[in-house]
């Protein structure tokens, strides 16, 4: 282990001993963040320092970047060459400790394209050779590691998905999953926002040739171990994802059953899968637990849609016991409520609701 991770974990330790009885919701809005429906400000994580990022959308339905700091002052951004038209734009998703930015643009033709954004405001272009060029088609850029080196995956001209590594030195390793298929729709991809670890592990899905979603780890070596939950359905529709992989090697993710219904598991390094399911979560098809984040200490959240198809938030901690949330404002109606992203090492929880209205406004939760 490095002397970092000793350092961090020291911490969490430290914070597992305080009372998490007591909680705190700030929700937030980006400057210029549309208030029309499909509109609005998307956390999609939150880094130890505390500093939550995204994206959000304007009143003319364009995509922007955003840095939001502990005391609540705002970075927004654009990539020069993104798109100005409803469902184009610049797409934040990943930070690491440099504060740098991976993320993702669509430009004006519908091309998607990769980018990293320094914490001074220098961004970096690029697409894996390989990228397709037609809309709908290139990179999809979502995350970055403490070294520095990006993963995601990118569409072909025949829109088969491919997943890759950007190196520091701005080199690329491209690699399929064996199995995946080769079909338009199917191939590799990989998880979102903590999928790449310090140590180079990445955690992703590939969907193979009968279209199953099946998960998997790739070691820094290039190994490539699949994971799929027991009680993963088969077939088009159902199947396992991963939602990232920590320092330590843990894997949370999300299986949906034969019957259409989500449950959440985490893999622990030896292999193991311990399936859990959010208390109030519905059963039928499209309704269940879906995790997203997982810190350090091995909490995990994300948002658990219920029988009415409202989503709401939850926590995992590592004794298995579940905390459940919602933030101020979040509708419930179907497709409305709270949608946890990512938790950090102090525990704190970003991410988004839709209120009443499908307008999106970011959160932060603290313990």
């Amino acid at each position: 282990m490095k002397r970092q991770h000793f350092w961090i974990l020291l911490g969490v330790v430290l914070l597992a001993c305080s009372s998490a009885a007591a909680q705190k919701i700030t929700t937030f809005d980006v400057p210029g963040a549309g208030t029309g429906s499909g509109q609005g400000t998307l956390s999609e994580g939150i880094s130890d320092l505390g500093i939550t990022y995204g994206y959000y959308i304007d009143g003319n339905g364009v995509a922007h970047g955003f840095l939001r700091f502990p005391f609540g002052g705002f970075d927004t951004f654009d990539v020069p060459g993104a798109g100005t038209a409803a469902g184009q734009g610049t797409f934040a998703f990943s930070l690491n400790p440099e504060i740098s930015l991976a993320g993702y643009y669509i430009d004006g033709n519908g091309v998607l394209h990769g980018y990293v954004r320094t914490l001074f405001g220098a961004i970096t272009t690029f697409d894996p050779p390989g990228a397709g060029t037609s809309s709908g088609e290139g990179t999809y850029a979502l995350n970055i590691n403490p070294e520095g080196t990006v993963a995601g995956y990118f569409f072909d001209a025949s829109f088969v998905a491919h997943g890759f590594l950007r190196h520091r030195d701005g080199s690329f390793t491209v690699f399929d999953v064996p199995g995946a298929g080769t079909e338009p729709g199917q191939g590799t991809g990989s998880s979102s926002g903590i999928a790449l670890n310090v140590e180079g592990a990445l955690a992703g899905a590939y969907i193979d040739s009968a279209n199953t979603l099946r998960g998997y780890l790739r070691a820094p070596n290039g190994a490539i171990t699949d994971i799929d939950a027991p009680g993963a359905g088969l077939g088009p529709g159902p199947g396992t994802d991963t939602a990232g992989v920590n320092a330590l090697g843990v894997v949370p993710g999300v299986y949906v059953d034969s019957s259409g219904v989500f449950h959440g598991f985490v893999r622990a390094p030896n292999g193991s899968i311990t399936e859990f399911n959010a208390h109030g979560a519905g059963t039928g098809a499209g309704q269940g637990t879906l995790p997203e984040g997982l810190n350090l200490e091995g909490e995990i959240t994300g948002g658990f849609v219920d029988k009415n198809s409202a989503s709401h938030g939850f926590l995992r901690h590592l004794s298995g016991t579940i905390t459940t949330f919602d933030a101020p404002g979040a509708g419930t109606a179907p497709n409305q409520g709270t949608f946890p992203q990512l938790n950090n090492v102090e525990g704190s929880i970003s991410g988004y609701d839709v209120d009443a209205n499908g307008v999106s406004h970011g959160f932060v939760r603290t313990p």
